[in-house]
């Protein structure tokens, strides 16, 4: 029987550009007839053009009336960022004109583009490792710097360099471990001591560095969830206006202003913050302020970081009894300018004046410092894995792990280890999109010269 041949590849149209006006557009194809449908809606530019170079041409309709001109570029496979052929048509940025431009090349024979279909292209083709696709997206979503820097850490494949490292030097291990198995007559040592478990261990070593920028990852990518809470009257709706540098939020004198959970962005040192202005905690007979008190106690159940806010010129009260959060604690001095209590003297806390504005150089550097996006944590090569990387590196460790218990005991069937290799093997290259299954064949036989 002979196999049912693979479709071919369609070619595929769509807009690069946001949709909406603006002084320029650009429409981009990509597959087999990319350059054939271009032709056909330029009147047979596109294929005698010079490859990556700009030419001006005219997108014709079908009775040769022209739409748009502008500047047409050519990419021929391999050489493109999909791997295909790729033609780029750069015209007014109009909306209807854009739109009409689009409705030629799909009426000369391309087909719309699905959404991430070219960067799904360019990973087929192997342009792309997955992170680095997923750092396209990444780069395309930055709000700040930082989560700018590190989605182009991982669009220039540092992490997909890190994970294919830590595979390689598995599919290393478990290739001699694999060998010493299956062909036992040749002299090859079984090194199931300290060569293989340091090969595990560094990996190990490797994985958990990686591990811990994933709560990193999150904050770039969702910003961190900054609750401002204590009592009422303390400032703490005067530190939300300084930190936004406009007034969001009602200030006043009288207890219980804030009846409910303000939420606004703000961008420090690069890293997205999620601010909320809380309540004031205290007994109360007011429904209403009782229910902001309620909220309150929920928004600092799902903190990242706690900004508790307590007025330095009055008695130091009793401590709150606080729901049960991992959420890292700073304790800010409010109306530092008054004079602060004997009471408060002695106390590990950050001293400010929101009617001052002082301090606040200060509170940024604590933040920055507690949600570990320092230099000295946070590096001069950012890394910051997402939720799947998380879930993949998880799974490689716990089979690691596992590897590295059996191979610490001698009385142990090697090929119960080499069973967790391969797991940790198939999650590492799950990360990058690499699952190929002749990878170990290939080592073992590059490395061990087996049937000579």
């Amino acid at each position: 029987m002979h196999p049912h041949p693979s479709p071919p590849t369609p070619t595929i149209a769509a807009l690069a550009t946001p949709p909406g006006v603006g002084a320029v557009s650009l429409v981009r194809l990509s597959g087999p007839a990319a350059l054939a449908v271009a032709d056909l809606a330029s009147g047979g530019r596109a294929s005698g053009m010079a490859l990556r170079s700009s030419q001006y041409c005219r997108i014709l309709d079908a009775a040769g009336e022209v739409l748009d001109d502008g500047l047409m570029v050519v990419f021929r496979a391999p050489n493109s960022y999909t791997g295909e052929d790729c033609v780029e048509f750069s015209g007014h940025g109009g909306m209807l004109v854009t739109r009409e431009v689009l409705a030629r090349l799909l009426a000369c024979g391309a087909l719309p583009a699905g959404p991430g279909e070219f960067t799904q292209r360019a990973f087929l083709n192997g342009k792309l490792d997955l992170t680095q696709a997923e750092g396209v997206m990444d780069l395309i979503a930055a709000q700040t710097r930082l989560a700018m820097r590190a989605a182009r850490s991982q669009l220039e494949g540092t992490l997909g360099r890190r994970t294919t490292a830590a595979r390689d030097s598995i599919l290393g291990t478990l290739a001699h471990l694999e060998a010493w198995i299956d062909f036992p007559d040749e002299d090859i040592q079984p090194d199931t001591g300290a060569n293989l478990r340091g090969g595990v261990t560094s990996v190990i070593a490797t994985i958990d560095a990686l591990l811990a920028t994933a709560d990193q990852g999150r904050v770039l990518r969702d910003g961190a969830r900054t609750v401002i809470f204590g009592p009422p009257n303390v400032g703490k709706s005067s530190l939300l206006n300084c930190l936004l540098g406009f007034e969001r939020a009602i200030v006043s004198e009288l207890p219980g202003t804030t009846r409910d959970t303000i939420e606004e962005c703000i961008s420090l040192h690069g890293i997205p913050l999620r601010l909320v202005d809380t309540a004031g905690l205290r007994h109360t007979a007011d429904r209403l302020e009782a229910a902001g008190i309620q909220r309150t106690e929920r928004q600092l159940e799902t903190a990242d970081l706690l900004l508790e806010v307590a007025d330095a010129s009055l008695p130091r009260p009793p401590a709150m009894a606080l729901p049960v959060t991992a959420a890292t604690h700073l304790l800010l001095l409010n109306k530092s300018d008054l004079g602060e209590h004997a009471s408060w003297h002695g106390v590990a806390a950050l001293r400010l004046s929101c009617a001052h504005d002082s301090g606040f150089a200060e509170l940024s550097l604590a933040i920055r410092d507690a949600l570990h996006f320092n230099e000295a944590e946070w590096g001069d090569h950012a890394i910051a894995i997402n939720t799947r990387h998380q879930a993949c590196l998880q799974t490689a460790r716990h089979a690691l792990l596992a590897a590295l218990s059996l191979l610490e005991n001698p009385s142990t069937d090697p090929e119960l280890a080499a069973i967790d290799l391969r797991d940790a093997l198939d999650a590492l290259g799950e990360i990058a999109g690499r699952l190929d299954t002749e990878d170990l064949l290939g080592e073992i036989f590059s490395r061990f010269c087996i049937g000579k």
